[in-house]
């Protein structure tokens, strides 16, 4: 099938679309850019030059665009505050969205959204990209098969000092709402359960360049593991992955990954006496290579899920959970208090 597409929010976030839709021979033949909005038509034309993409029309207006080109699809990279508007036009227009994380500035907003897209009968989903790499792919591989015996904790670190300038540095909630995210959503994955409560600290260290959260730690309460988060945005010297370090444990054994090349699993061992040791497991590899490649596996398994009815993997009924998480983190985090999710 072929889709004609609108790219909503053409700032830089939106290169890292478009080069993963011209990396992939299937969505570089069934997906034609056919319209860009963004506030700033300079920055649409820009944008239109360096990939090539003249023919598109160019507007400040979803909904003008929309008509023009009577589109099947929006790419939706607005800045969150932006996204209930442009998600709810392009849905009540009869377009599928595929929309940055998170995928609503608040639950509420999330909730309608999911609500509005059952109404219409479209798909909203999310480009949860980080959750497609092969790094995490190969945590629920190993999870599944039993290999460390049954999962009782997830515990990931997180710590760097990016310099973005631009909206980031003024947002609330900073790590919370635009990074933790990402993290949270995996560990949801690899756990395969349900968050159920959360307590979150927040802070915004000495030194930040944030004007608010930089930091967290948070302990996630599921069905029957518990997942714990310490993370900063402003902590300079040997930073961890982006995807954060990893560490598995199950009733037999420990994985631990550093979220780059490096996993290491090991079971218990039978030396005697008070530490019995150790032995090496092997992870395996991915088990599908096509759902690694990040951008291109999330746009790629909305465009299957359109074409044959079937829910794509980060469909909006399902990420609010990942949403709630963030949401539940800040309000405990304000109150401090344990908070229970409920999405």
């Amino acid at each position: 099938m072929k889709f004609s597409a609108i790219l909503c929010g053409c700032g830089a976030m939106s290169k890292g679309w478009l080069r993963a839709i011209a990396s992939n021979p299937l969505l570089a033949d069934s997906i034609t850019i056919v319209g860009l909005v963004d506030l700033s038509r300079e920055t649409a034309e820009k944008l239109a030059a360096e990939f090539g993409l003249e023919g598109a029309v160019i507007g400040s207006d979803l909904s003008d665009v929309m008509a023009a080109t009577k589109a099947d699809l929006v790419f939706d990279i607005v800045i969150p505050a932006a996204r209930y508007d442009v998600v709810s036009t392009a849905l009540k227009a009869g377009c599928h969205v595929l929309s940055e994380k998170p995928m609503a500035a608040s639950l509420a907003e999330g909730a309608a959204l999911v609500n509005l897209a059952a109404e219409t009968g479209r798909i909203h989903a999310v480009i949860q990209n980080r959750r497609f790499i092969s790094g995490v792919r190969r945590l629920r591989r190993f999870v599944d098969s039993g290999a460390i015996g049954e999962l009782t904790g997830i515990h990931c670190d997180f710590f760097l000092a990016p310099h973005f300038g631009g909206f980031r540095e003024e947002m609330d909630n900073v790590l919370l709402l635009d990074m933790a995210i990402h993290t949270f959503d995996a560990a949801r994955y690899v756990a395969d359960r349900k968050p159920l409560a959360v307590y979150c600290v927040e802070r915004n260290p000495k030194g930040s360049w944030y004007r608010h959260g930089a930091s967290a730690n948070a302990i996630f309460e599921f069905s029957d593991i518990v997942f714990t988060y310490r993370g900063s945005w402003c902590a300079e010297g040997e930073r961890t992955s982006w995807e954060s370090q990893w560490r598995l444990v199950g009733s037999k054994g420990m994985l631990t990954w550093d979220g780059e090349e490096s996993f290491k699993a090991t079971v218990a061992g039978e030396e005697p006496g008070l530490l019995r040791g150790h032995a090496a497991v092997n992870v395996p590899g991915p088990q599908h290579d096509e759902e690694t490649h990040g951008h291109a596996s999330v746009i790629a398994d909305f465009i299957a899920a359109i074409g044959t009815g079937r829910r794509p993997e980060t469909v909006n009924s399902d990420n609010i959970r990942s949403l709630a998480m963030v949401f539940g983190a800040i309000e405990s985090a304000k109150t401090g208090k344990r908070v229970e999710i409920s999405a």
